[in-house]
């Protein structure tokens, strides 16, 4: 149930920070931001990765395993880089239109699990 808790929490952790780093390429487009300078952009972005880190910090201690979870540091840091790539491929496909799945991309996909693979050998 750990192991579910932590992806669970991963996901959700990395959702916010992918819109903290890029949804902020689409404010232009929307009336309250046009004017607004780089630093308050920074500011709203921080604002949404504070999220990140409420949800990061307790998914990798309850999913370490020496704080009793499952996953090795290795381990969570493959789920974490594999979670982080399939939210972002999501979040350009949905929040930018223009974005397109291409079969490199597919190809590259299919190495990270075998990478995946590879770390949870045994």
């Amino acid at each position: 149930m750990k192991a579910f808790y932590t992806i669970m929490l991963l996901v959700a952790s990395n959702a916010f920070m992918t819109l903290a780093w890029y949804g902020h390429l689409r404010f232009r487009e929307m009336n309250w931001s046009q004017n607004l300078g780089l630093a308050s952009i920074i500011f709203i972005s921080w604002g949404i990765a504070f999220f990140e880190y409420v949800l990061q910090v307790p998914a990798n201690r309850l999913g370490f395993r020496a704080h009793g979870g499952p996953f090795s540091l290795v381990e969570l840091k493959v789920i974490q880089e594999v979670i982080t790539l399939s939210v972002f491929v999501v979040f350009s496909l949905l929040f930018f239109k223009n974005e397109t799945l291409r079969w490199n991309h597919l190809v590259g996909f299919a190495f990270l699990i075998l990478a995946v693979y590879f770390v949870f050998r045994k």
